[in-house]
């Protein structure tokens, strides 16, 4: 990635994570984080970390943002008020907390070698991942191919490791994580729900008419 990018998206990155924490509208800081994650999202490109650039703006930037904004909406959440008296504590500790890891980045980053990324080895990575598997099945595994043709598929390899595939031995299938990533499917469902009753008011009755 050219410097000027990176700084870019870094600053943005940043700005966005900043003005989420300094806003005390909701939205407004919901829409930070917005940014904040636009700007990763471009470091991972740049990094050529392209599944993990996209999902991070289609899940993200997309998907969780717009669950944030409707639980914000539906519990009609209102800007933070101003406290008359600052705790001296908060005051202290927001202070001293960023100063620390910003004295651990300024000790670490000079000691980081400029170095240019070493190629993967996906050829050995191939006869590694099908080393135990029938030549056949290894031949006509699309993995095997792209490894072979020097493209890395992480996608399918991701999608593999989530939702299970075969070992070393074809004949063993390897358990993914199928079962996990529903129950977190579950979850998710029943906290929207919670959030859905929650921000369920009882109607007030109307006051009678004098009148009548």
């Amino acid at each position: 990635m050219e410097p000027v990018f990176f700084y870019s998206f870094s600053g943005l990155a940043v700005a966005g994570a900043i003005a989420l924490v300094l806003f005390r509208n909701p939205v407004n800081s919901a829409m930070s984080m917005v940014a904040a994650f636009v700007g990763l999202a471009a470091l991972f490109i740049g990094l050529n970390a392209y599944f993990v650039g996209i999902i991070q703006i289609l899940v993200y930037a997309g998907a969780i943002m717009v669950l944030f904004l409707f639980i914000i909406m539906l519990l009609d959440i209102k800007a933070a008020e101003r406290p008359k008296r600052r705790n001296p504590l908060l005051l202290v500790s927001a202070t001293f907390i960023p100063l620390i890891f910003l004295g651990q980045l300024c000790a670490v980053l000079p000691n980081i070698e400029n170095q240019s990324p070493q190629p993967l080895a996906l050829e050995e990575a191939a006869d590694k991942h099908f080393k135990a598997a029938d030549k056949p099945e290894r031949d006509q595994s699309e993995i095997y191919r792209s490894l072979k043709e020097g493209s890395l598929p992480d996608v399918h390899l991701v999608g593999l490791t989530m939702f299970g595939h075969r070992g070393d031995n074809a004949s063993i299938p390897t358990p993914g994580y199928n079962f996990p990533l529903q129950v977190i499917g579950v979850l998710l469902l029943v906290a929207t729900v919670g959030v859905v009753a929650l921000s369920l008011k009882k109607k007030e009755p109307r006051p009678e008419d004098p009148d009548s």
